[in-house]
């Protein structure tokens, strides 16, 4: 089955997974482009050129998760413009997932408070994409038998 993209999300669970997807292609744009200013927003305290010792590979990871997330963002912005509502269902589970892991990291002490931002954007994320589809699913009418 072809897609066809529009040039605006049609539904409202359209709306919240493009939403997610630009901020996630624009922090995934920040990490690429100044990574101590994404490690800042984070809760991250970033060093000073030069000062990273030869094991350090932070911005290593930092470049990867921020091409993930650059990706990620984009697949978001163009199932939201195709109105892939069976795509939006199946991320409410793993974002809340990602939720649980980095609310997780924070209150064992493995990220910065922070931190705790990211996996509070992916719950809340998770929970207006999953009632946007709810409310449409309610709104459809029944197929008559």
């Amino acid at each position: 089955m072809r897609r066809r993209l529009s040039s605006r999300p049609r539904s409202l669970s359209g709306w919240t997974m493009a939403v997610f997807g630009l901020l996630a292609t624009a922090l995934g744009l920040v990490g690429l482009v100044a990574p101590d200013v994404l490690l800042t927003v984070m809760g991250f305290e970033p060093l000073p050129a030069g000062a990273r010792g030869a094991g350090d590979h932070t911005l290593v990871f930092l470049t990867a998760s921020s091409m993930a997330a650059v990706n990620m963002g984009v697949y978001y912005v163009l199932a939201a413009l195709a109105d892939w509502r069976a795509f939006f269902g199946w991320t409410v589970p793993f974002r809340l997932l990602t939720c649980a892991v980095f609310t997780v990291a924070v209150v064992a002490g493995r990220a910065p408070a922070g931190f705790l931002g990211v996996g509070l954007w992916e719950g809340a994320g998770a929970v207006a994409t999953w009632a946007a589809l709810r409310r449409e699913r309610r709104a459809e009418p029944v197929p008559a038998a």
